[in-house]
């Protein structure tokens, strides 16, 4: 079932409110707690919420620095260097990519002499072939949801048109 204008709703309280009850969230929707229930296990089940942890600074970790090292590795080699990927701490993310390189990863560090150790940890990995690394500056747009959040609801709201226009 697609996201409705209520999962939208349900979606920006998690969001704005992550750390009210859930009879504080239908309160606050004004619907019943066992209808809020329901919509929030059918978001987990279809994969829409996926987590509702904490988000953590790696910065106030000790880890401000920021870096994302495309990681270009040997053909048939992917799986072993995406493993190997997962055992170093400081790779907080790792994707398959197209383009320049095989993966890219967002990598945290306490300082640049840091990033370097885990760049060389990088590539002594068996399969790396080499690396790139591009340095963060400034954070420009956090990571957030909300605006996609609203995005979709505002389609699900949209009145649907059938076929194109005649001529």
């Amino acid at each position: 079932m697609p996201v409705d204008e209520l999962d939208t709703r349900i979606l920006r309280l998690l969001i704005e409110q992550p750390r009210t009850s859930v009879r504080e969230y239908a309160r606050l929707l004004g619907i019943a707690r066992g209808t809020l229930q329901a919509r929030l296990d059918r978001l987990e089940r279809d994969g829409v919420i996926t987590g509702t942890g904490p988000l953590l600074s790696p910065a106030a970790l000790g880890h401000p620095v920021l870096a994302f090292v495309h990681v270009e590795v040997e053909q048939g080699h992917l799986d072993e260097v995406g493993d190997a990927l997962a055992a170093v701490p400081e790779i907080v993310e790792a994707f398959s990519i197209t383009g320049g390189g095989d993966l890219l990863t967002r990598v945290v560090a306490r300082d640049h002499a840091h990033l370097e150790d885990v760049i060389q940890q990088l590539i002594q990995l068996p399969g790396v072939v080499r690396t790139r690394t591009e340095v963060a500056l400034r954070e420009r747009v956090p990571f957030r949801l909300l605006p996609l959040v609203e995005a979709v609801g505002r389609d699900a709201r949209a009145p649907r048109t059938g076929g194109g226009e005649g001529r």
